[in-house]
């Protein structure tokens, strides 16, 4: 089976600005942030470009080639998308190759470039993508198509046949048989393909955080009570928590843009009409689930700010009773140091008196060791209205 291409890809909101910033990094090995030069300049060399160009269209996009053949482009609304040009024979080997110079390379150097500003909640910094691989195949027959896929040990999972192309699908790899010299269209498919295959990947892990976040909350609610010792540590936790929904909800809230702008684009494009049956229809499906992601992440920011509220004021009544505690114990100190002063002429330093001021400070020590622990082992009620789960 002759295999003309392999691509891979990956997507995350940007805009025009950080394709400028990546532009000055692809052509000057610079930045207009502070960034380490020394490094920049390791990371532009890492990229072992061999040309690159800024095309401008309905989206302005940057294109490179390395002198291994593997074509990158860099779209302003942050799709990159991975060729290699006339892999090997061998199509693992050429996949590894691929991924290496994405994860290892181009990654990293992203990254850096990026490493300052808002940061990527750490719920969704260390997920590792599966990437969809791309195989496009020239002329190939169906049973060499089923056996690469048995290759990779993939199964099928779905086939689209048109009269100029067939698409089988596997769980992470795509095979893309050109029948027509006639369909050149098909890096854009690809491209759409990537595109709708992260944003979704996206939806999904937010999805996932609203169930993780919700869980471990509900977790301490459902118990009825709560000891004070723990109620700092949970307290802090809800911060964190409200702190990484914010962050989250400003990037589901710009999801929108970049969908219609997709979508616009793939129906302005004559070359796609081939495709378009199921770009259209994957279209409409990720704006509905976004739609249902939008209420979901609304219910989950309320009812963590519920919950901060909620343990804010459970910790107050904590910090309250430690209060009362410590001015019991000022006033049995103050009381005891009174009745010495009213009880003697002068004072006098004596063994006595030495030994009378230890003790003294050690009752007083006891006791405050006593209450904190009683303060810590108290637990407090949990008065929250109930709310359902989301099926």
């Amino acid at each position: 089976m002759k295999v003309s291409e392999i691509s891979i890809g990956g997507w995350f909101q940007r805009t025009t600005l950080h394709l400028a910033e990546i532009y000055d990094f692809i052509s000057e090995g610079t930045s207009p942030l502070a960034l380490e030069q020394t490094e920049l300049t390791r990371l532009r060399d890492s990229l072992d470009i061999n040309e690159y160009s800024m095309e401008v269209g309905e989206l302005e996009t940057i294109t490179f080639t390395t002198k291994d053949n593997v074509k990158v482009k860099i779209f302003e609304d942050g799709l990159i998308t991975l060729r290699l040009l006339s892999p090997s024979s061998e199509t693992k080997e050429s996949i590894e190759k691929l991924t290496g110079y994405y994860e290892n390379t181009l990654s990293p150097a992203i990254s850096y470039i990026f490493s300052l500003g808002a940061p990527v909640p750490k719920e969704l910094a260390n997920i590792k993508t599966i990437y969809p691989y791309f195989v496009v195949a020239e002329n190939a027959s169906e049973p060499e198509c089923l056996s690469l896929l048995e290759e990779f040990s993939q199964k099928l999972r779905f086939e689209i046949k048109k009269d100029g192309f067939e698409i089988y699908r596997g769980d992470k790899l795509f095979i893309i048989n050109n029948k027509s010299e006639q369909l050149s269209s098909v890096e854009r498919f690809i491209e759409e393909q990537v595109f709708m295959r992260e944003f979704k990947g996206q939806l999904h892990r937010y999805l996932n955080l609203h169930r993780s976040i919700w869980e471990k909350i509900a977790e301490v609610k459902e118990k009825g009570e709560i000891r004070g010792g723990d109620v700092k540590e949970f307290y802090t936790k809800i911060e964190s928590y409200s702190k990484t929904i914010n962050l989250i909800d400003a990037r589901i809230e710009q999801m929108d843009t970049y969908l219609s702008t997709r979508k616009s684009m793939v129906k302005d494009d004559e070359s796609l009409k081939d495709f378009f049956e199921v770009l259209e229809f994957k279209h409409e499906t990720l704006g509905n689930t976004l739609k249902y992601i939008k209420g979901i992440w609304k219910m989950t920011k309320n009812y963590v700010d519920s919950a901060d509220k909620l343990f804010a004021s459970i910790q107050a009544k904590s910090t309250e009773s430690s209060v009362k505690n410590l001015t019991v114990i000022t006033s049995m100190g103050v009381g005891a140091t009174l009745i010495v002063l009213f009880s003697q002429k002068a004072p006098t330093f004596t063994l006595f008196g030495v030994g009378y001021f230890f003790a003294l400070a050690f009752i007083g020590y006891s006791a405050d060791k006593i209450m904190k622990m009683y303060a810590a082992h108290n637990s407090y009620k949990i008065k929250d209205v109930d709310t359902a789960k989301d099926l």
